[in-house]
């Protein structure tokens, strides 16, 4: 323990580990006014992962929000010398990235094209320029660079020291050499810590562990799921020609970044293949510690240095440093409240950019636990994002090598993991497999993205291998009947005598309606934003089923049981893997019904459902869709689900994956969480008011009742661009006449209507008079004009059609 003082008996908040990440969190919450908030580090401060960090502080990354945190985190660090009278270390060098192919040219191009988006300086520049400012590097096969002038770098043990100062100066206690043993619990709440020095009280915990937050979350009965990986970078003595400071290139084709060091140059890499370890290995005891060099593994990544570097052929080695990172099975790192205790935050699994994130991080942490809600959605970082599967430490190792080597990656759009697969199959797995199912990989299940592959496709960033494939699962949902394999849906059954007036509460439309109803709704937060969207069936007066987003039901049962107050009488509990759900839809439904027996199917209302059986077998129907065309979503027991498929297939109905119906909905303007909402967006400027209650004590009525009076500057339109060959990602800027209006959320080649579709919040004060004002999105730097539309692109049920589709034929 640090000094000769005692451990507190109580603390506001305790903050474990004294990396970067903890001293950032400690910092902020201090400065928020917890002032007497306590960090426990088990050796010394930036003892762990922090003290070897490269440090680089590259501030685009690949979404808004994750950009805003290390663009507070570079303000902080040019700022907090002036503050705390410490030297961080921070020099603004800018970076480069380069590029040696096409598809990598895209690749930055599409970044450059974000920074714009975001507030982030960045251009495209040519190979004169490029020479000059990395005069020592061969430049011979580069195609294309992105210059970032505000990039820079800082030195992770000042700064650390700054922001303890600063913390301490608003009254944070520091206590070294002090191991969290063990945790406190009160009913389902952490509400302390045990240590050899004695136990503290607290309302808040928060895991800042680096390598050993998996560990300390385990001990809490919380998970984390991250496991170390050793990372390498080369360290040469001084070298003729670096005379100042050099940006730092990143030439990820090579799986590389160079800066200068010390008059001589850091070389790292992150190989395509990483060497996970095993956190046992470590010991308590890994202070200040490195592992191994291993130059057999690293040589392949300095042979790519010596072509990109000349002058390291003659330079001296210093030493090549392997020092372990922690890496999650995504590759994003963990930020926000642990589902399963009250009371735990997690901030930990930085995925080598801790320091990047760290300011931003520590501040964004503290504001949520302070002021009760996140500065901005940040659901990509979000804890809850995996399942329990990817918890296990044999399946963190087998991915951690694969995210270690796709850090540098090109994103190619329906790109999937290759490691720790085939945890979760639906009931309908195999007869996907003997169909040619292409599986992608969402929340540890394995959907079929479409159909008819015989080999693994050649990733692009144009026109996909699968476009004729999808085309024509589209058109049998549109022209026939196709089935959607739903069974990845959460399924959260809530049931007992205040059901009602709790569901009432906690979602934003109107749960009263009687059983037999279909309900969409969302469930807001107190800003009037996004935590879910579902769709609930009322089984009983005392009985719903919530149908909620494949990636949601961990986040979503967390939501619900926070807000269940202690004298409702409710049972919650997740019956996803009970049950199939099989979309079936399209124009042969109601003869299939009727051949399968089910003939009273066709009375079913909209947004209703009830019992029925399909040929023996026995379903609940709900008549709904999420693809635009008529249809009906049938739910039977697991044990059922490849009879009902078979009876189905051999009426007509054709097998359509995850890309048709993605593609589809785009064009029917039904909106996906995680892409066209988030904890920040309302209803009002998502176009769905028709879902929330006119009146009513509802979670985030207060602020929707204010958006509905205030109007909202942001809307959710529609953009059908005029050239058919443009291929929208989702996320690309949009502009008038040259001015940034707003963004793309969502983005398909719309097949019923024969044009490329992007959904895009745009700002109505720019766009006075919207409808059929002619936008440009810039796709990696290429202009795509089209036109916005105020509702859906394809109405089937208005028999409205854009004009050029290639299926307008509507009955």
């Amino acid at each position: 323990m640090s000094g000769d003082r005692r451990l507190p008996i109580h603390a506001s908040a305790i903050v474990i580990g004294g990396g970067a990440i903890g001293c950032s969190t400690l910092y902020h919450l201090a400065k928020m006014g917890m002032s007497d908030c306590v960090l426990l580090e088990r050796n010394q401060l930036t003892s762990g992962t922090t003290w070897h960090s490269a440090a680089q502080v590259r501030q685009l990354r690949s979404t808004r929000n994750l950009t805003r945190l290390i663009q507070y985190s570079a303000r902080l660090y040019s700022e907090l010398e002036s503050e705390t009278g410490q030297e961080t270390g921070w020099y603004k060098t800018g970076s480069i990235s380069i590029a040696t192919n096409s598809d990598r040219l895209t690749h930055i191009r599409r970044q450059a094209a974000l920074a714009k988006a975001y507030g982030v300086e960045a251009e495209e520049i040519g190979l004169e320029a490029l020479r000059k400012l990395w005069p020592l590097a061969n430049m011979d096969d580069v195609i294309g660079a992105v210059w970032s002038p505000e990039d820079g770098r800082v030195n992770p043990s000042d700064f650390c020291q700054a922001l303890i100062k600063g913390a301490k100066a608003n009254g944070a206690h520091i206590f070294e050499n002090t191991a969290v043993t063990g945790f406190l619990k009160t009913g389902n709440r952490i509400s302390g810590v045990k240590t050899a020095a004695g136990e503290i009280q607290a309302d808040i915990v928060v895991i800042c562990g680096g390598l050993w937050s998996r560990e300390l979350a385990e001990m809490a009965g919380a998970e984390a799921p991250l496991v170390p990986c050793e990372h390498f970078y080369l360290l040469t003595k001084q070298i003729d020609g670096i005379d100042a400071h050099l940006p730092t290139l990143s030439d990820h084709d090579s799986h590389l970044y160079i800066r200068d060091e010390v008059g001589g140059l850091l070389v790292g890499c992150f190989e395509p293949r990483g060497k996970p370890i095993d956190p046992a290995t470590l010991g308590e005891n890994f202070v200040f510690g490195l592992l191994n060099e291993d130059w057999d593994h690293f040589e392949p990544m300095m042979l790519n240095a010596l072509h990109r570097i000349p002058a390291l052929e003659t330079a001296e080695v210093r030493m090549l440093l392997n020092g372990p990172e922690s890496f999650t099975p995504d590759g994003s790192f963990l930020l926000g409240q642990a589902v399963e205790a009250d009371g735990l935050w997690l901030c930990c699994g930085m995925n080598s950019v801790g320091i990047a994130t760290g300011g931003g991080a520590g501040w964004a942490l503290a504001h949520w636990i302070t002021e009760g809600s996140a500065p901005f959605s940040l659901d990509e970082v979000n804890p809850a994002r995996f399942p329990a599967v990817h918890n296990k430490l044999d399946t963190l190792m087998s991915r951690a090598s694969e995210v270690l080597g796709k850090h540098y990656a090109i994103a190619y759009p329906g790109e999937q993991w290759e490691t720790s697969r085939n945890f979760r199959k639906t009931p309908l797995h195999e007869r996907w497999r003997e169909e040619g199912a292409r599986f992608g990989q969402v929340y540890g299940w394995e959907r079929p993205q479409y159909f008819g592959c015989s080999n693994e496709p050649q990733l692009t960033f144009g026109r996909p291998e699968w476009f004729e494939q999808v085309g024509r699962e589209v058109e049998a949902a549109h022209k026939k009947a196709a089935i959607f394999d739903q069974s990845t849906f959460g399924k959260i059954k809530v049931s007992g005598p205040d059901a009602e007036t709790f569901l009432d509460r906690v979602c934003a439309n109107d749960m009263t309606r009687p059983a037999g109803n279909v309900t969409y709704t969302g469930m807001l937060n107190e800003n009037g934003g996004y935590e879910s969207d579902l769709t609930a069936l009322r089984l009983s007066d005392e009985d719903y089923t919530l149908y909620v987003g494949t990636n949601a039901p961990k986040r979503d049962m967390a939501w619900l049981k926070r807000h269940l107050r202690d004298e409702e009488q409710v049972t919650l509990s997740d019956e996803t893997g009970a049950h199939a759900v099989l979309g079936l839809m399209g124009p042969e439904v109601a003869r299939i019904a009727e051949d399968l027996g089910a003939r009273a199917l066709l009375d079913l209302g909209f947004f209703k459902h009830g019992i029925f059986t399909l040929k023996g077998i026995n379903v609940r129907a709900a008549r709904l869709s999420y693809v635009g065309e008529y249809g009906f979503e049938l739910t039977c027991v697991e044990k059922d689900a490849i009879a009902l498929f078979d009876a189905l297939s051999k009426a007509g109905a054709h097998p359509a994956g995850l890309f048709a119906q993605s593609a589809m909905r785009i064009e029917k303007r039904f909106l996906a969480m995680g892409h066209d909402l988030d904890s920040e967006t309302t209803p009002v400027e998502a176009g769905l008011e028709f879902a929330v209650k006119k009146t009513g004590n509802f979670i985030g009525a207060d602020a929707v009742m204010r958006a509905r009076k205030d109007g909202s500057q942001s809307r959710l339109m529609t953009i059908i661009l005029e050239d058919e060959n443009a291929v929208p990602l989702g996320d690309e800027p949009v502009y008038a006449a040259g001015q940034l209006v707003g963004q793309a959320t969502s983005a398909a080649f719309g097949y019923r209507v024969g044009r490329p579709i992007a959904l895009a919040y745009l700002d109505t004060a720019l766009l006075p008079e919207p409808e059929n004002a002619r936008v440009e999105l810039d796709i990696a730097g290429e202009i795509a004009y089209g036109a916005i539309s105020l509702r859906a692109a394809y109405d089937p049920e208005g028999k409205r059609m854009r004009q050029g589709a290639p299926m307008a034929e509507v009955a």
